[in-house]
């Protein structure tokens, strides 16, 4: 493991199938796991101590190890702490304890990140989230077709082809954002993976240090979104297809039935690859191979991931919809023009005072969020890691733990 971000190639993962070169921690000694030469009769546990040698007796404490993560005493320490009998706390150089995660750690290892370096922090996802609003701004404004106008009067096959051209016309004008959107999410993310690979280690870094290790892996990381993207596309056509092209009643059934199992489908890959992005930038690997890295560490912790990254997404709205309330309320009272528009014929013509206050709460959103789901994929692929592979003892090394610099 090196002092970058990068840290270990997976090729020697036990993950990958080969063998583990990690030494790992010893068995717990108080017969919780016994096995190999251990005695079948063990003293109960608390009452006894570990032989005494020199800066081992029971009244030097260990060296901070796995703690209640691991399945035993963390490196160079005895198998108990300071109560006799529980683990040692896990060491934690940086914002989080060295040793497997809970949901609430995850959660709150992205926010102590964002505290723990908010200039570099904000200044990346500030500045990409007011050029992203600006961009989007400039192109609704002039770019973008006007909004198809909806006869009120109008029956028959009239209603479903005016409902097809609202349909196609949301869809074209929405289709900039999302992209711009798309570019923004890809620049902040990389970037924030690397301030949180740092944080964890309890390292200051800087902006100019986080994108100098961002900017070459990010070819690669849009060639992974853009890739994700097209095959969630090709799922949910292939699901939709066969029922539209009926176009009967019938068929809006099968397309139904075909929306919601192609919607599973995707949902269960993009879970499987929800990895692939902090593999692709802390392992530096080929999109394909960073994203078997992440089917292998999400494989047998599906629903774990799942959780983890609904709760997240839950999260985020929430926040997003609080920030979102007021600001649209305020924009719509300072643009009367677009509140009379919407009224009287139903149009969405908003003004520049709209898009302006809206724009700003955009900013405000996205300067939350961004730091919160690129903390949470980052650090549930720590956490998988130290799981599968013992990543936890690479992190002390390269901290600089004492105890935790012994050979493989």
């Amino acid at each position: 493991m090196n002092d970058t971000p990068g840290w270990a190639s997976p090729g020697s993962a036990p993950s990958e199938g080969q063998g583990a070169n990690v030494r790992r921690p010893s068995e717990p000694a108080d017969g919780s796991s016994r096995g190999g030469n251990w005695s079948s009769t063990q003293p109960p546990a608390g009452q006894w101590s570990p032989p005494s040698a020199p800066g081992t007796g029971p009244h030097t404490p260990p060296p901070a190890g796995r703690g209640a993560g691991g399945p035993g005493p963390g490196p160079g320490g005895g198998p108990y702490g300071p109560g006799w009998g529980q683990p040692p706390a896990a060491a934690k150089p940086g914002v989080i304890p060295l040793r497997p995660l809970g949901v609430g750690e995850i959660l709150d290892g992205a926010v102590s990140t964002m505290r723990a370096h908010w200039r570099t922090v904000l200044g990346i996802t500030l500045t990409v989230s007011v050029i992203a609003q600006i961009a989007i701004i400039l192109v609704q404004r002039f770019l973008l077709p006007d909004p198809v106008e909806i006869d009120p009067d109008a029956t028959g096959p009239e209603v479903l082809r005016q409902a097809a051209d609202s349909a196609q016309s949301t869809l074209v004008n929405s289709l900039p954002s999302v992209l711009i959107g798309m570019i923004a999410t890809l620049i902040t993310t990389s970037v924030l993976t690397v301030v949180i690979s740092r944080s964890v280690l309890g390292r200051p870094v800087t902006l100019a240090e986080a994108w100098a290790e961002a900017r070459p892996r990010l070819a690669q990381l849009l060639g992974l979104t853009l890739l994700l993207a097209l095959i969630s596309a090709a799922i949910l056509t292939v699901g939709i297809l066969p029922g539209l092209l009926i176009g009967s009643a019938a068929g809006a059934g099968l397309a139904l039935i075909g929306f919601l199992a192609s919607s599973a489908v995707t949902i269960w890959l993009m879970v499987r690859f929800s990895l692939a992005s902090p593999a692709l930038m802390l392992e530096r690997q080929s999109i394909a191979a960073s994203m078997r890295r992440s089917a292998k560490l999400v494989g047998g912790a599906w629903w774990r991931t799942f959780g983890v990254l609904a709760l997240t997404w839950l999260l985020t709205f929430v926040v997003s919809l609080i920030v979102a309330i007021p600001f649209g309320v305020i924009a719509m009272a300072v643009d009367g023009g677009g509140i009379e528009s919407v009224l009287t014929d139903g149009s969405m013509d908003f003004g520049w005072p709209f898009l302006i206050v809206s724009g700003i709460g955009e900013v405000v959103i996205s300067t939350i969020t961004y730091p919160l789901s690129a903390g949470v994929m980052a650090l549930l692929y720590i956490d998988q890691r130290i799981r599968r592979e013992a990543l936890d003892l690479e992190l002390g090394r390269a901290a600089g733990l004492p105890g935790y610099d012994t050979g493989n």
